[in-house]
């Protein structure tokens, strides 16, 4: 294995900014905002969307058919 090519990893927290959710992890991302965590520094990296907040994985997830593409098709091929 060569020396010195691979990436540092940094001990960072992940923050959902719609649930206020944290998630703490080691990534190769950086921020200019450090938070210190039990002593250690984190750097924060904020998320619009993470599992905690994304509907498919909340179980809000829901079809609509504005566009009544079943009744369309029902209405043509004579399906009721």
């Amino acid at each position: 294995m060569k020396a010195e090519i691979h990436p540092t990893y940094h001990p960072v927290v992940f923050v959902d900014t719609s649930t206020g959710a944290e998630f703490f992890s080691r990534s190769t991302m950086k921020s200019d905002k450090v938070r210190e965590i039990d002593g250690v520094k984190h750097y924060e990296i904020r998320l619009e969307i993470t599992s905690s907040s994304h509907p498919f994985w909340t179980g809000q997830q829901k079809l609509i058919d504005t566009e009544g593409r079943i009744e369309r098709f029902n209405k043509k091929y004579g399906r009721q």
